[in-house]
């Protein structure tokens, strides 16, 4: 694909897939969505191919990221996951992994699912920016700020404005491909099944 955004700036064929086929499409399983966000938490001071060459090593590690099972990790299991050279080996960013699980699952027990949630900070539509290049699309947004915030308050943590933001970016909640990308517009098609 010609005129790719200009941060898939290397020649890993991972890398490219995953812009061309992932980035930016709206996600609405909540599962899912929260897969992604613990995976956006573990890129914290990393770049994002590191992740992506990792991702299968972390379904793995983390019973499929299935948060029910998550939640109930113990000492022994951090352990393992410490000693496991095929994901990121963060004290700290398994934890809130432990955490985030058992806060996801606080919400649902409340009826509140997680897609409907995330979902209605921006009406239930994608944002549709018109970037021209890479050096215009933030960090951070007033909008990443205040999910940052609930999602705080509800208990998550390596989920600070920048992580909300990137992934917003890349569920799908706000178009960030580059307008000259032929993503942009396929991106923009994408109706809620």
């Amino acid at each position: 694909m010609q005129n790719r955004c200009a941060w898939v700036n290397t020649p890993d064929p991972i890398y490219a897939e995953y812009h061309d086929t992932e980035w930016g499409v709206p996600e609405y399983d909540s599962r899912a969505l929260w897969e992604k966000l613990i995976l956006d938490g573990f890129q914290a001071g990393l770049s994002w191919i590191t992740i992506l060459r990792k991702r299968e090593n972390f379904r793995s590690a983390f019973d499929g990221f299935e948060p029910e099972i998550i939640a109930g990790y113990d000492e022994a299991k951090i352990k393992t996951l410490l000693g496991d050279a095929g994901i990121i080996r963060s004290r700290a960013k398994i934890e809130a992994t432990i955490g985030n699980a058992k806060a996801y699952l606080a919400m649902r027990e409340a009826g509140l699912d997680f897609s409907d949630y995330l979902w209605d900070f921006v009406d239930g539509t994608p944002i549709q920016n018109q970037f021209r290049t890479m050096a215009e699309i933030p960090a951070k947004t007033a909008l990443s700020e205040r999910i940052s915030k609930d999602l705080k308050q509800r208990g998550f943590k390596f989920a600070g404005p920048v992580i909300v933001y990137a992934f917003m970016q890349a569920v799908g909640m706000v178009n960030d491909h580059e307008i000259t990308c032929p993503r942009h517009r396929e991106v923009q098609a994408f109706v809620r099944g």
